[in-house]
């Protein structure tokens, strides 16, 4: 089953005008919700931050937003899916190729269940990364559509055998491919502000949330490619990966080659969060 408008409907009856602007601009945005033990989690999140790139790109959501986290929930349900994700997109609507906003276009709401299940051995063990110069537009804080630049550099990185690639602007670390980006160093953790050069990750704000009740110490500031080399620890954070380790970095191990102390501790109070079925 897929969600189509409002409605939810065996695939094969969705049909998608090849001239909806989703196709030839990328003209839309989405949400990637978790599930643990068949249920959506971090709903809120996810839906303030769905809600906030439609409002920056100025698409309306065709009915209220209760009424979508109704429909998604349904449509878990309908999948039978106990662990996967939920995607779920918007866009502008089908019309005649021109830049202007259409006046008579109707926003088209799409939406699906997969399954996706916990990377334990990564998570257990760390992954390498690499580092490339971040070249997405500069409003990253919107979830778009137009990801060809991630796609470019994520696929650089699995095929250099790294599992994510980490941006720089220049001197400056912003995030990754797919992913948040936190740094530790002597007990305390960085990551770059919530600006318009990331996206406000929903795992991000969760884990600065639980750092901040186990007593870490946590700064949001720009931190810079030389600081990411010398960190004692490294670890990403997105709805897939959770809490990251990060152990290599260009070839290079990240301290000592194996996920530090922080990283486990806000990996254990991450796992408190989710269905104990789930951990």
């Amino acid at each position: 089953m897929m969600l189509f408008g409002n409605q939810l409907v065996p695939d094969e009856e969705v049909r998608i005008s090849p001239l909806d602007r989703g196709y030839y601009f990328g003209d839309g945005v989405y949400e990637v919700f978790r599930i643990y033990e068949g249920r959506l989690f971090e709903v809120q999140g996810h839906m303030e931050r769905f809600s906030r790139s439609m409002a920056e790109v100025r698409i309306g959501l065709p009915y209220p937003l209760e009424e979508l986290e109704n429909l998604l929930d349904r449509l878990v349900e309908a999948s039978g899916i106990p662990e996967g994700v939920v995607y779920v997109q918007i866009t502008r609507g089908s019309a005649p190729r021109s830049h202007p906003f259409p006046a008579a276009a109707e926003p088209v709401v799409t939406g699906w269940c997969s399954p996706f299940y916990r990377p334990l051995k990564d998570l257990e063990n760390g992954i390498s990364a690499i580092v490339r110069e971040d070249i997405r537009w500069h409003r990253c804080d919107i979830k778009s559509l137009n990801l060809l630049p991630n796609v470019l550099l994520k696929q650089e990185a699995l095929d250099s055998g790294a599992g994510e690639v980490i941006f720089n602007r220049g001197e400056v670390i912003t995030e990754a491919s797919a992913s948040n980006v936190m740094i530790v160093k002597d007990g305390s953790v960085k990551t770059h502000p919530a600006d318009h050069h990331i996206l406000r990750g929903v795992t991000r704000t969760l884990v600065l949330r639980l750092a901040e009740g186990l007593g870490i110490a946590v700064r949001e500031e720009a931190f810079t490619a030389d600081e990411l080399a010398a960190a004692d620890e490294v670890f990403i954070t997105s709805t897939g990966s959770e809490v990251m380790p990060v152990v290599l970095l260009d070839g290079s191990p990240v301290g000592d080659g194996r996920p530090g102390p922080v990283t486990r501790r806000l990996q254990q109070a991450f796992e408190a969060t989710i269905p104990a079925g789930s951990r």
